[in-house]
């Protein structure tokens, strides 16, 4: 397995960075070739605007669609950006790593996608789900949450991890073409014992290396059979 893991916390010493070294260890231990791309560490620059391109299209008017698609032709990204690329495009599975905050991507991952899921790169032409740029990849989730399993459920005060996960799972993973793998969740890591911190750990260094052959959620990868018309990335 090719395997980009895309990691988005900032202190190297939590339970993050233990599921990260990890992970990493298990996979090169087992032979796989791993890239990470630690977004705090690389100071990964998150807004995405004109800094993304060292082409323009339309000097008077900025349309990122229409100036991503002329980079995608052109060889117009800039070199960090397009190494993110290139890293994708390398990969047979794609992990995002990260803790939800406010029941979302941090903002630092939200930019690293809408930099680097680009039209022409990751979706466009009529490119999208099972016909997109990734088809024949995977992408899963590996997070962390502040509580308890108990609070993400139909009873908590939370929705379920599944239903927060959906806009990644059916909005970026699957649009694109990506297997969607079930989530690895770890429920509040700062709160339970170390003896279940360790449990976790051999949980997701076990998922980590069973990533090519592991189910996939079908629901998450279906296309409208009506014919899709819309476009949820919206970069108008």
């Amino acid at each position: 397995m090719r395997v980009l893991i895309v990691f988005a916390h900032a202190e190297p010493t939590s339970f993050n960075g233990a599921m990260l070294h990890a992970g990493v260890a298990a996979l090169t231990a087992a032979g796989h070739e791993v890239k990470v791309s630690d977004l705090y560490a690389m100071g990964f620059d998150p807004v995405s605007d004109r800094r993304n391109f060292v082409t323009i299209a339309n000097p008077a008017e900025l349309r990122q669609q229409t100036e991503e698609a002329h980079a995608s032709a052109n060889g117009g990204f800039v070199s960090d950006l397009q190494a993110e690329m290139d890293k994708l495009a390398w990969c047979d599975i794609l992990v995002f790593q990260f803790p939800i905050w406010w029941l979302g991507l941090p903002a630092i991952l939200k930019g690293w996608v809408d930099r680097v899921f680009a039209v022409g790169r990751a979706y466009g032409g009529g490119r999208w789900f099972e016909g997109g740029f990734f088809a024949g990849k995977r992408a899963m989730c590996a997070v962390s949450v502040g509580g308890l399993e108990d609070v993400y459920s139909e009873d908590g005060v939370y929705a379920r991890i599944e239903d927060i996960l959906f806009p990644i799972h059916r909005g970026i993973f699957a649009f694109t073409g990506f297997g969607v793998i079930e989530p690895f969740v770890v429920y509040g890591p700062g709160r339970i014992s170390a003896a279940e911190r360790e449990g976790y750990l051999r949980g997701y260094t076990e998922r980590l290396l069973t990533l090519d052959t592991a189910p996939i959620l079908v629901d998450e990868q279906r296309a409208d059979r009506a014919g899709f018309r819309g476009n949820p990335v919206g970069k108008r």
